[in-house]
Parts: C-alpha cells; sequence; structure tokens
C-alpha cells in the first residue's frame, strides 16, 4: 500500500474526536493502533481504551463514516484487543488537549499519585473517587481552587 494512503487516512482519523472526550481525536488518544494493507486492500486497527469500553461501536462508527465520507469506502476496519491500549500511546498533542478540555492526562511514569490540576496548575490535589464520568477516569479535587476534575486513569 503506498504511504501517501496510510498517510491520508491518518489524517482523515486525526480529525475523529473520541466520542466521551470530543476534545480528543482518536489518533491523539492513541486509539488508532495500525493503519496498513495488502493485496491492494487498506485497513485501520483500532483498539478501545479497555476491552469493555462502551464507546467501541461508536469508535468504529465514527472512523468508518470519515473514511466514506473521503472517499475511501474500501478501507476495513478491524477492532484489535492485544496487545491492550496503555495510556502510554497517548500522543504529547493528546496530553495537551485533555488539559485544556479539564482532564489531567495520566503521568508519562504511569504512577498514580498527585497530579497538576488541569484549570490552576496546583500540585495540591486529591482523588475524591476512583470512579469519574467514564469508566476510564477518576474524580479528583484541586486543595488550591477546590474544582473537581476528571483525571484520566493509568493503565
Amino acid at each position: 500500500m503506498p504511504s501517501d494512503l496510510a498517510g491520508r487516512i491518518a489524517a482523515i482519523l486525526a480529525d475523529v474526536p473520541d466520542p466521551e472526550i470530543p476534545a480528543v481525536s482518536i489518533i491523539d488518544l492513541g486509539i488508532v493502533r495500525e493503519v496498513g494493507g495488502d493485496d491492494g486492500a487498506a485497513w485501520v486497527a483500532l483498539t478501545p481504551t479497555y476491552s469493555g469500553c462502551p464507546a467501541t461501536s461508536a469508535i468504529g462508527r465514527a472512523a468508518r463514516d470519515a473514511l466514506d465520507a473521503a472517499g475511501l469506502e474500501g478501507v476495513s476496519i478491524r477492532i484489535v484487543l492485544s496487545p491492550a491500549w496503555s495510556t502510554a500511546m497517548i500522543t504529547p498533542q493528546g496530553h495537551d488537549k485533555l488539559r485544556r478540555y479539564g482532564i489531567a492526562p495520566p503521568s508519562a511514569t504511569g504512577e498514580s499519585g498527585p497530579c497538576a490540576c488541569p484549570r490552576c496548575g496546583s500540585l495540591s490535589t486529591h482523588e475524591i473517587s476512583r470512579f469519574g464520568s467514564t469508566p476510564c477516569k477518576a474524580l479528583w479535587q484541586c486543595d488550591a481552587c477546590l474544582e473537581p476534575f476528571d483525571r484520566f486513569k493509568c493503565h
């Protein structure tokens, strides 16, 4: 498959927002595992943030709709669960977009200790609940500005 086609597919998918966090694309979240092809057939491999993610089918449909709208109707969409997605797959741009959206991105080291408040930047924060607005996030609060915020769980 010509690399320009793979680049075109990736560029199209870079504009597809995650259905649960629309400020971040499925490319920036690292959900697009691979773009490739053989024997003239192109495909995209998607890995959800966890195997039971309720948005998996919506992500596949959104990717399919974007590719179809761009005239790439023959691209196959595959869901790949292994190896599992991890927060290490989020791009640096994805980290920035999460922060600007008000979600504390996961730490680069995978540690779950205190994190910077995405609103004021204070490191004086604490977890309120392991269960946030979606299964991949926990609810935290800033001790400085008192704002609650979601934090992406490391995994």
